[in-house]
């Protein structure tokens, strides 16, 4: 019974996170350019993509730290062997992110309007390289898992 909540809870959140990110996906790249004589061309709508990923991703963290430290006070007790493990994700998770903001480049950016100026400063600059390499490695991990997955499961058989 719990299974089946828990699978329709993740599947109502997966839709409602791409269904926004459509809707905000098609504000960005539909909702034209501040000055289409520019050589820069700028969307209108860039504010609300970015907004849109650091909340998709601070629920991420959020959710991954709730649930980590709860996954670990559950757990101690019966099998502390698991829980240091569950426990030894976060540590790895906050390494990845120190990591990435370290590998982030703070060099103000040329040619940005007066509105997006005040996110033009290293530490906006390096938190959002940061994010990106963060789902460049995430997403490296994903797919070489689904590949490990997969040639395990042939390899079994």
């Amino acid at each position: 019974m719990a299974v089946t909540k828990i699978r329709k809870l993740s599947s109502w959140t997966l839709w409602a996170v791409a269904l926004i990110s459509v809707v905000v996906l098609g504000f960005f790249y539909l909702g034209g350019v501040e000055d289409p004589n520019a050589e820069l061309k700028a969307p209108i709508k860039t504010d609300w993509l970015l907004y849109w990923c650091y909340v998709v991703f601070a629920i991420t963290i959020i959710a991954l730290v709730i649930l980590g430290l709860f996954q670990f006070a559950s757990t101690v007790r019966a099998k502390p062997k698991s829980a240091l493990a569950s426990f030894g994700v976060l540590i790895v998770f906050a390494a990845l992110l120190g990591l990435t903001y370290s590998m982030g480049d703070g060099t103000a950016l040329p040619g940005i309007n007066e509105d997006s100026a005040k996110f033009n400063v290293p530490f906006w600059l390096k938190v959002t390289d940061m994010w990106i390499y963060c789902m460049f490695i995430l997403l490296a991990i994903c797919i070489l898992a689904m590949i490990g997955g997969t040639v395990l499961k042939v390899f079994r058989k």
